[in-house]
């Protein structure tokens, strides 16, 4: 009998224990987070790197005066075409004029005095020596006569090539001073330049995506560049980069790069701003939304799912591009990520994974406008 009593004892502690562990591994259960995850995979994606450019035009020519002296005319007005050798500025020369007079007033006495020589000499009246001074006192005074003719013409300042008028800094009345002031600026804009410059590290990683031996080679072999102008649109031509200063700024560890846009209808002009957009193509790369990882001190993390248990994992990004990163290292295809709800896990959590497509994250973080 108590045998029996003692069989049936054992028997209910062993249910009642049974039925304990399912019921508290029903409340873990109930607790347990479920967040919507990916596997990383592999694919081709193209990403920009971004730079902000000034614009040039690719010749900016000064206007200076070669003569000093007040302005008394602006024959062109900014903003417009000039042709090579137009008009552009008019000097005073009233005080050139009563230079030139009298300049030319001493080349007439001059010559009298050696058509006066000229007869006595042939007659060896006065020595050959006092008509080769009379004929350099002439040359000396045509030089001085010369000279100030040029100045004259001088007067009208003359655009230096074939472009656009920039800002004209000095109006009539203006005293300029000869070869030193600039009166302003002539672009040939039918083409422009894109000046921008990146960090070592961003130079290294850009000539890495081209192909070819030397740095020319890689410039030569590069994709064109896209332009986004200071209102937010894009600019409708593409360009291509064409040189790299030859090093490094000591002081901003920066190197300068020059692109080249045609510019037909002179939408462009000197001292335009922008954003330049330069083409990354990495192919068969680890991509996943960049929601999916986040930085603490300096390192970049993702959540990773094993065993329905989180851990953390330090990842290294070749690039980020459209809420998109390319992952270099610290994921493998096929490893299950979690791609919402970062804020609220850390490590040894466990989670049930809810499987989401990649497009889905991404797309609902796109601007709505």
């Amino acid at each position: 009998m108590n045998k029996v009593l003692i069989f049936a004892s054992m028997l209910v502690l062993t249910i009642g224990c049974k039925k304990g562990q399912e019921q508290q591994g029903a409340g873990m259960a109930a607790t347990q987070k479920v967040l919507p995850t990916i596997t990383v995979g592999e694919q081709s994606t193209t990403s920009n790197l971004s730079f902000p450019v000034n614009i040039e035009g690719v010749v900016n020519s000064p206007v200076q005066a070669k003569i000093s002296g007040y302005i008394t005319k602006v024959l062109v007005d900014e903003g417009q075409a000039v042709r090579q050798g137009q008009p552009m500025f008019q000097l005073e020369t009233q005080t050139l004029n009563q230079s030139a007079a009298s300049a030319k007033a001493q080349v007439e006495v001059a010559r009298v005095e050696v058509n006066r020589l000229l007869p006595l000499v042939e007659k060896n009246i006065v020595s050959k020596v006092q008509l080769e001074t009379a004929q350099a006192n002439l040359q000396r005074a045509q030089a001085a006569y010369n000279e100030v003719a040029s100045n004259i013409g001088f007067a009208v300042v003359k655009a230096p090539v074939n472009g656009v008028v920039g800002a004209i800094q000095y109006r009539e009345g203006a005293l300029v001073t000869a070869n030193n002031t600039v009166l302003t600026t002539v672009s040939d804009v039918k083409d422009v330049y894109a000046y921008f410059s990146m960090n070592e590290k961003d130079y290294l990683s850009f000539l890495a995506q081209a192909k070819g031996a030397t740095a020319k080679e890689k410039l030569a072999n590069f994709s064109e560049v896209s332009l986004i102008m200071a209102n937010g649109k894009e600019y409708n031509h593409k360009g291509k980069i064409q040189t790299v200063t030859g090093q490094i700024d000591p002081t901003t560890g920066s190197i300068q790069i020059r692109a080249t846009f045609p510019n037909p209808e002179h939408l462009l002009t000197n001292g335009n701003s922008g954003t330049i957009l330069i083409p990354q193509t990495f192919d068969n790369s680890l991509v996943i939304p960049e929601v999916a990882v986040f930085e603490q001190q300096g390192k970049i993390f993702a959540y990773k799912v094993e065993d329905n248990t989180i851990k953390q994992v330090v990842v290294t990004l070749k690039s980020r591009a459209d809420n998109l990163v390319v992952v270099e290292s610290g994921l493998k295809a096929g490893d299950v990520i979690i791609v919402q709800g970062l804020n609220g896990v850390r490590t040894g959590d466990k989670v049930t994974p809810q499987p989401v497509s990649m497009d889905s994250i991404v797309k609902a973080i796109q601007p709505i406008f």
